[in-house]
């Protein structure tokens, strides 16, 4: 990387790591803990690219950048900020901020997203900076760090201000509603009404100009679009053909595959294709379980306000919760910690409380079920760019495939031959492969078999 990088950040710690990172590959650096400072640095016209926390000590980041856009068009200004919340993104897009991360942030990312920003440095902004009203709520139920719910914010805050059409998809209650809603209350179209529609208001031949009558121009959900028949799907394809004079924003959520629902005809092809503006995905709870506390703290919290009395978790109870599969997502996750929260019969809540409350929830799905496997897959990935980025733009020395497979194999083999008692027998037919197979791999990989007996 080429350039000069300004970071502003109270924590010192941040600033020595982002300091010594930058610098190793190539940067020029100034770091400070004061927005005065990083303000009187970007008059002076230093800087190619702006790292800046949200909360300092002497004001916020996000409230600086439309002077930094004022002094220094095209500048782009990366914001960190340990608020995890839809609403700081959403702000950090409004205020034209070039990109967003929560902390913790992972560095390799990080300084990916700066060499980004120090190529495209020249560019200047397309759209003009829109208030963010004092109205809106300073906190949704939409909290997360983890990068697939960054991800989810992103888009938020990239297709709210626009017209296109949006599908939600999603398992039950992973919050789809809540991001239908969120992209109206920070939209253009906040102070408009925001309707959402089952298949019991299409009934009447009437239904929808009445719903269009309803929504004057404002947003208009259609909540589990494959649960409406065919013949409610056509009113709904000729209500969005012929809107009237108010055309509405138009919103849909479903926890199915839609383009199977096309193939096995519960959902029309031209109504998908006039929905089918973009699509956002609300990842289930197993595909965010670093989320989980912060979730669990966020409602222990909102039941306290609600009369609970002030409990915290137990490290043994916080790890029980992470490792549950939460088949009912976050809205169960909701409704466990209320429970626990009103019937701890102490401050902090045991390990045997939450095993209490769980026992009587839906169980845990199979190991080997498909999310297990995406979750499997999406870990192996995230490890897979990590050791990319740690490269830089040199590519990883050759021979990649074997030595992943390796690391794989590995510790397979070896759960494998332990939950067997080292029985190599048992073990290959667990695994499916042939005997003389397995030897060769414990061989290779110098993999140490203990005979045993195992209890099971």
């Amino acid at each position: 990387m080429d350039g000069t990088v300004l970071v502003a950040d109270d924590d010192r710690t941040i600033r020595t790591v982002l300091t010594q990172a930058l610098t190793r590959a190539g940067c020029k650096v100034h770091a400070t803990s004061s927005l005065t400072t990083l303000m009187r640095w970007v008059g002076e016209g230093k800087g190619d690219v702006v790292i800046s926390d949200v909360m300092m000590p002497d004001g916020n980041g996000l409230e600086m950048l439309p002077k930094i856009a004022e002094d220094r068009p095209g500048l782009p200004v990366i914001v960190i900020s340990a608020q995890n919340t839809i609403m700081t993104a959403i702000q950090a897009a409004e205020a034209e901020a070039y990109d967003y991360l929560p902390k913790p942030f992972d560095l390799p990312d990080l300084m990916k997203r700066t060499a980004r920003a120090l190529e495209n440095r020249r560019r200047t902004p397309g759209s003009q900076t829109t208030e963010v009203s004092d109205e809106r709520p300073d906190e949704l139920p939409l909290v997360g760090r983890t990068p697939a719910m960054q991800s989810l914010y992103r888009l938020v805050a990239r297709v709210m201000n626009t017209d296109m059409a949006v599908l939600i998809s999603g398992e039950s209650g992973t919050g789809k509603s809540l991001i239908a809603r969120a992209i109206h209350d920070f939209s253009d179209r906040r102070t408009l009404p925001f309707v959402t529609v089952t298949a019991a208001d299409l009934q009447d031949l009437e239904g929808p100009a009445k719903i269009l009558a309803r929504a004057r121009g404002g947003t208009i959900l259609f909540d589990e679009i494959r649960d409406i028949d065919s013949e409610l799907q056509a009113r709904i394809v000729r209500m969005i053909d012929t809107p009237g004079d108010h055309v509405p924003r138009f919103m849909a959520t479903s926890q199915s595959d839609l383009n199977q629902a096309m193939e096995d005809g519960s959902l029309r092809q031209d109504l998908f294709y006039r929905l089918d503006g973009a699509a956002l995905h609300v990842p289930s709870l197993r595909e965010r379980v670093d989320d989980i506390p912060l979730l669990a703290e966020h409602f222990l919290a909102k039941a306290e306000r609600e009369g609970a009395p002030l409990r915290q978790f137990s490290d043994e109870s916080m790890e029980l919760m992470r490792k549950y599969s939460w088949p009912g997502n976050v809205r169960q996750l909701e409704n466990a910690v209320k429970r626990l929260a009103i019937t701890a019969r102490m401050d902090e809540i045991s390990r045997s409380e939450v095993e209490a409350v769980l026992g009587n929830q839906p169980g845990t799905e199979p190991t080997l079920g498909p999310a297990d496997t995406d979750k499997l897959s999406a870990s192996v990935a995230r490890h897979l760019r990590r050791y990319f980025d740690l490269h830089g733009n040199v590519l990883p020395p050759p021979g990649l495939y074997a030595r992943i497979l390796r690391e794989v194999e590995g510790p397979l083999i070896e759960i494998a031959l332990d939950a067997t008692g080292g029985n190599q027998a048992k073990c290959a037919d667990l695994l499916g492969i042939n005997r003389n197979t397995l030897r060769k791999k414990i061989n290779d990989l110098d993999i140490n078999v203990t005979r045993r007996r195992k209890l099971m």
